[in-house]
């Protein structure tokens, strides 16, 4: 007997809040930019508010729930990213997850000699590298901060390393409108102009709000800008429980929305349906050590409750996971990257940073833990993909041929499914003995020789003409 069935999947699915505290946490929010408001000097972003209907009382700008409510329909609820060459790779939109790494880290750990030194412009290109071979990062970012150029070219520098080693979307963060604007005209070479660009933007600009509710100039001007291009903009505050948010989840979560929905406002204002990813990097204050934890779990708590409500605002997300206040790549920094990768696939988080190289609360690049990382990140999707039900996955016929007291290993079914199963070439299952005469390598040798496999990859070369090109742009910023 045959049945007929269509193919049933599932994909596996985490909530943290429900559909009441949804509707709550959006009521909270607006409360908030309507009662406190934000705080801004910027005079054309003051300018732009006060237009189009926010109440402006000198720095205090108070922002009515209409006029947000306004801006979150006319933002796109699809945003899609591009390699150099123009594919379009990432496509942000319901609860689809794409990773990524970190950026601005102070200091490497180099993964042959656990050596902990300052980030270096070289150290970006070998984290680039890493990047661009690593299967399961689908963007990357300006993963470190250049400490052996001026400070007043070394975002730039990095970027243009950033952007010839790895050909994936990047998220960039820089200093000012200047140097954005230096970063944006790389990107248009490098991709082959604006009408490339256009099609499937290629970089993706970072800013940070000020917990709490607060913009400096700078900021908004690089805001402006951004739109102003076409350059998708995440706008992402790092509200910190009991310090710079309420000690509870949900407020630090209300204040977080807040401040990302209130550069939702001025994004649309300024022009309207510019693509804009909505976030927080909600965590805690460690009341012993006083860090800004990148390891708690009340991270992916409220990470995931605020992903959550970019489904409900049907909004792209700028997701957190995969970092840790571990020193080294070590069993601390797998367990906690492993939580928040899962809870971020299963919520479905969109365009989820941090992935790989976050060590020691923010401020320290691994690539082993990158290599780490992209093993987690293997089973998580493993996982992801859910158990279709089809009639060729129950099996029926199949269990009936072999009968009961038989064997499916050499079985059709078997060589058409065997390949199913995820192998990793890190986490190993053999008996002890076999271990042993396989050179007895433990988890540290192993990954520590992942990792130097990985970072042999040549990454495609740029032209020489855009090489010439970009080297000419670089003589002119000093």
């Amino acid at each position: 007997m045959h049945l007929q069935l269509p193919e049933l999947y599932f994909k596996p699915k985490l909530q943290v809040i429900n559909d009441d505290q949804i509707k709550q946490i959006h009521m909270a929010t607006l409360e908030v930019l309507e009662r406190t408001g934000i705080k801004m000097t910027h005079p054309r972003g003051l300018e732009l508010l006060n237009g189009a209907g926010a109440k402006v009382d000198g720095d205090r700008v108070r922002i009515p729930a209409w006029l947000v409510e306004d801006a979150i329909r006319k933002a796109p609820s699809r945003v899609v990213l591009g390699k150099r060459n123009g594919e379009r790779s990432v496509v942000l939109e319901g609860d689809k997850s794409w990773f990524g790494p970190s950026l601005d880290c102070l200091d490497y750990l180099d993964p042959l000699t656990d050596e902990r030194m300052r980030f270096t412009s070289e150290h970006c290109r070998i984290t680039a590298t890493l990047a661009d071979t690593l299967p399961n990062f689908h963007w990357s970012m300006t993963i470190g901060m250049a400490a052996d150029q001026p400070a007043e070219i070394a975002d730039k520098v990095i970027a243009r390393q950033a952007l010839t080693y790895c050909e994936k979307p990047l998220v960039f963060c820089c200093n000012d409108a200047e140097s954005e604007r230096a970063i944006y005209e790389m990107a248009l070479l490098i991709c082959g102009g604006k009408e490339n660009f256009d099609k499937a933007p290629t970089i993706v600009q970072y800013s940070e709000p000020i917990s709490p509710l607060e913009y400096y100039d700078p900021a908004v001007e690089k805001m402006l800008f951004t739109v102003e291009n076409g350059i998708p903009l995440i706008n992402f505050p790092a509200p910190q429980a009991c310090g710079s948010a309420p000690a509870t989840f949900a407020g630090t979560v209300v204040q977080g929305g807040a401040e990302s929905l209130s550069g939702l406002v001025l994004a649309q204002i300024a022009r309207p349906g510019a693509p804009f990813i909505y976030g927080a990097f909600a965590t805690i204050m460690d009341m012993k050590t006083t860090i800004f934890s990148y390891g708690a779990p009340e991270l992916s708590l409220m990470v995931g409750a605020l992903a959550q409500m970019a489904q409900y605002y049907e909004l792209p997300f700028f997701g957190t996971a995969g970092c840790s206040d571990a020193k080294f790549p070590d069993a601390q920094a797998a367990t906690e990257a492993a939580l928040q990768i899962f809870s971020s696939a299963a919520i479905g988080s969109s365009l989820v940073h941090d992935c790989s190289s976050w060590l020691d609360h923010g401020s320290l690049v691994s690539p082993a833990f990158m290599v780490l990382v992209n093993e987690i990140l293997h089973n998580v999707n493993q996982f992801m993909k859910g158990l279709p039900v089809t009639e060729d996955t129950l099996a029926l016929d199949v269990i009936d041929r072999v009968g009961p007291g038989g064997h499916y290993l050499q079985d059709d079914h078997t060589l058409s499914h065997f390949k199913d199963v995820r192998y990793s070439k890190l986490f190993e299952r053999m008996v002890y003995d076999q271990w042993k005469e396989a050179g007895a390598k433990r988890f540290e040798d192993r990954l520590r020789e992942m990792t130097r496999q990985a970072m042999e990859h040549q990454p495609a070369p740029l032209a020489p003409e855009v090489i010439k090109e970009l080297d000419q742009m670089q003589k002119n910023w000093s």
